[in-house]
């Protein structure tokens, strides 16, 4: 069997779940994992392929636990098959989402998530990872000193933001959450909605996924208020505007050293330093308006 770095192609042809010849097209868009649309004479199905991250507490046993989990769900497509950095599913087709999208599109966003945080712990079976946001900013700031990288000098200021952020929050609430809501992982197949890719799933209080939601997609202040209003089925108290705004800016702090920590690590053709860049901005901007909130 080869392996899936050096000879994607061949791994996927050695998967025993094929029916006759199979063509394989790669599909773009992953910056995580290698995708692949595999075609055989019965059907359409997707291959992800990719290893543990460990950088990012990407392990693929709880990739594959959300993800059956949320198959079962009818929330995301089902499981077909899966190898040693591998994960088959079933192929949906419809329309990928962009952020524009998400935003004209907000009440069957956040009720999708709603349903994932109600539903999938009925369904998620075997051990499965918590996704501490705090952790991970301190876990990131670390790597950054460690690699030397170009924002290293930054770590201090970041770690000192999200201590701030935890005290912000406070106490939680815990559902098994999606964790990383960008508007490419929702799918439109002209009759529902689909939610794709659980690299990051794990236990986290709901505001992560509404802050995420937020910050991933440029909602705006009317945006935040009516997303909180319709998940916690009232107005949004100044108390709970608080707390949310502590988890958006966390939401970007942690996309921002997700993406410093993978400039020099990655191997996916994609401009990580742009990116980091662009949500570090986005992060000030949330900072300073966090500041300005009264917490009660």
């Amino acid at each position: 069997m080869s392996a899936p770095e050096t000879d994607p192609e061949s791994y996927i042809h050695s998967f025993p779940i094929w029916r006759g010849h199979i063509e394989i097209q790669p599909l773009l868009g992953g910056i995580t994992n290698k995708n692949y649309l595999v075609i055989d004479r019965e059907r359409h199905a997707v291959v992800r392929l990719g290893g543990d991250i460990p950088v990012h507490g990407v392990m693929r046993f709880n990739e594959l636990a959300a993800s059956r989990a949320a198959g079962d769900a009818g929330i995301s497509p089902k499981v077909i098959y899966a190898a040693p950095s591998a994960l088959v599913l079933e192929f949906i087709s419809g329309r990928t989402f962009g952020s524009e999208d998400v935003r004209a599109d907000r009440k069957r966003c956040v009720a999708l998530a709603k349903r994932v945080h109600r539903e999938l712990p009925k369904h998620v079976r075997g051990p499965t990872l918590a996704f501490n946001v705090f952790h991970i900013i301190r876990n990131y700031g670390h790597t950054l000193v460690e690699d030397q990288s170009r924002m290293t000098s930054d770590a201090p200021r970041f770690l000192a933001a999200a201590e701030t952020l935890e005290r912000a929050l406070g106490p939680i609430d815990l559902v098994f959450g999606h964790n990383d809501l960008l508007a490419a992982n929702f799918i439109d197949d002209g009759k529902r909605l689909w939610l794709v890719d659980w690299d990051y799933a794990g236990w986290n209080t709901p505001l992560f996924d509404l802050g995420g939601l937020s910050s991933n997609n440029g909602f705006s202040p009317v945006d935040n208020d009516a997303m909180l209003e319709q998940y916690f089925e009232e107005p949004a108290s100044n108390a709970l505007r608080y707390r949310f705004q502590a988890m958006l800016c966390a939401s970007l702090l942690r996309e921002a050293m997700w993406s410093m920590a993978s400039e020099s690590r990655s191997t996916i053709d994609f401009d990580y330093v742009a990116y980091s860049d662009e949500n570090l901005r986005r992060f000030d901007a949330a900072w300073a308006s966090f500041q300005e909130l009264d917490p009660t």
